[in-house]
């Protein structure tokens, strides 16, 4: 399974409720694109390294990784068997990010350019972490997907799992 969408959209949060749900541990794409303990100054893996080691991931049979990085998530996608997409407003976005704070060593200049990014989700192109990226790789994956598009959905959706 692969969950995406933009900054603040909920994505690690819904990972670790279906990573109960499924009992499978999360891959958070952050974790694994930036240098242990840099995701707050922007230093990052080799590329080339951080997408084997995600295609390796989904050689295995049972996992879930979430992130922004659509170009990551993509490596995944021929073996994913679900595609969720967390298509929230910008301004909710921006509201959990402030409500969740700073994390994972931001100090105050990168949380207010984190905010900026997010804000501009719908305007990026060209882009592998915008919307229009994201809704591309949505409408072309042939299996099981599905678009949340707020709170209610996404908790509605975790009900619907859990009565399977």
């Amino acid at each position: 399974m692969a969950i995406m969408g933009n900054g603040g959209s909920g994505k690690t949060w819904l990972a670790r409720q279906l990573s109960l749900l499924l009992d499978r541990a999360p891959v958070h794409l952050d974790d694994v694109y930036w240098q242990p303990g840099q995701h707050g100054s922007g230093i990052a893996r080799d590329k080339a390294i951080v997408i084997e080691e995600i295609r390796e991931l989904s050689l295995t049979s049972e996992w879930i990784i979430e992130g922004v990085y659509g170009w990551l998530i993509n490596v995944s996608l021929p073996r994913a068997t679900t595609l969720v997409f967390l298509d929230l407003p910008e301004d909710e976005c921006i509201a959990n990010i402030k409500a969740r704070g700073k994390q994972r060593g931001e100090n105050d200049e990168s949380f207010e350019e984190l905010i900026v990014w997010v804000s501009k989700y719908r305007e990026r192109r060209n882009n592998w972490n915008s919307f229009e990226s994201h809704l591309r790789m949505f409408e072309e994956f042939p299996n099981e997907k599905v678009r949340l598009k707020g709170r209610t959905e996404t908790l509605e959706y975790l009900d619907r799992l859990t009565d399977r």
